[in-house]
Parts: structure tokens; C-alpha cells; sequence
């Protein structure tokens, strides 16, 4: 079965965009963008919010930019023919290798599943991943952690009353001092619950 990844920057007290929208802080150097080129190349869906999907549109088109160097040009050619799900209560229509979701995340999620395929279903945007998460469809958390402090705005993780233990698989820091954390979703067996 497919694993479900919500990875994206946030800042160390734990939000992806400050109160007022901005992520400014998250423009990543060189060795930063080319983790994320490798990370897209094992998606073989990606799922976006309305907001993340607006902000993903540049690069439907970035190719025909002339200043673009090597590793955009690359990861321009990753995303564009990339599958896409875009949830959304407001667009009727979307551009590029994307089509509107007919249903909410678990429905969308269970047919992805469905189909063939071993590549990851990656899941961008806070607010779909909360709700991803509340219903426990989400099998990893990578999280890209930079050096600053926002003080409030949209938090990464959802604020559920539930706990979720995690099982860290993989830690990577870059010279910029943004920090990469990938955990596993710790699922306990029917086994495990009935004899704890």
C-alpha cells in the first residue's frame, strides 16, 4: 500500500506561514532545493489545498523563464507532469496535470491507494493534512525545520486532542542550519492493543 508523506517548511516554533501569509523564510539555498528535487521524485500524486496549489502555479510555466538556473529548470520538469489533487471549495477549474478533488481526503486517499503504483501520495498544506491526520491516514511527517521564530500563524501539525506516537527514521542538517526530521507514524497491531 502506498505510503501518505506531509512534508513542508516550518519554523522552529512550528508554523508554515506567519499571520499575515508570509513564508518568506522558507526560500531554501541550493543544498535545500536539491533535497526537495530528490524527496518529488519518489510522488507519484500530490494532494494541495488551494492555497499551496495558487502558490505551486509558477511553476506550471517557470520553464519558459531564461534566468532559470539547472536545479529549477529540474525540478520544473519533476513537477510539471506530476499528477495533482487539489481540494478546494472555491476554484471550478485548475491548470497543468491537476484535477479538482471529487470528494474529501479519506475518499481521494482510499482511491489513490486503490490503484496501482509504489510512488508516495504526498500531501501539501496544513489545513488537508489536519484532516488527513484526524483520520489517521497519514504514514509520515518530514518536516523541514529553519532557524526562526514567527510567532504565530497557520501551525505545521494539527491541533487535535489526540496523540500520535512517532518513530524518527531519518534526520539531515543543512550548512544554512535548516534541520530535515522524517518520522513514521508509530501504528500499533490489533495484536499490541488487545494484550495492552
Amino acid at each position: 500500500m502506498r505510503s501518505v508523506t506531509y512534508s513542508m517548511g516550518v519554523s522552529l516554533d512550528g508554523y508554515i506561514v506567519r499571520p499575515d501569509g508570509n513564508f518568506d523564510w522558507t526560500a531554501p539555498d541550493e543544498d535545500v532545493f536539491r533535497f526537495w528535487i530528490d524527496e518529488i521524485r519518489d510522488v507519484d500524486v500530490h494532494l494541495l489545498g488551494r492555497r499551496l496549489y495558487e502558490t505551486m502555479l509558477y511553476w506550471e510555466t517557470a520553464d519558459q523563464d531564461p534566468s532559470l538556473d539547472e536545479s529549477m529548470l529540474e525540478w520544473t520538469a519533476l513537477w510539471k507532469p506530476l499528477p495533482k489533487v487539489v481540494f478546494s471549495t472555491t476554484l471550478s477549474a485548475v491548470q497543468g496535470h491537476a484535477r479538482l478533488a471529487s470528494g474529501g481526503p479519506a475518499e481521494e486517499i482510499e482511491r489513490l491507494r486503490a490503484e496501482p503504483g509504489a510512488g508516495e501520495i504526498a500531501i501539501g498544506g496544513a489545513t488537508l493534512a489536519a484532516e488527513a491526520a484526524a483520520s489517521g491516514l497519514i504514514d509520515e511527517y518530514r518536516v523541514m525545520v529553519y532557524p526562526v521564530l514567527v510567532g504565530g500563524g497557520i501551525p505545521f501539525f494539527p491541533r487535535h486532542e489526540r496523540r500520535v506516537d512517532l518513530e524518527l527514521v531519518e534526520t539531515r542538517s543543512f550548512g544554512s542550519g535548516v534541520r530535515y526530521l522524517r518520522y513514521r507514524v508509530a501504528r500499533r497491531s490489533a495484536q499490541s492493543v488487545s494484550s495492552g
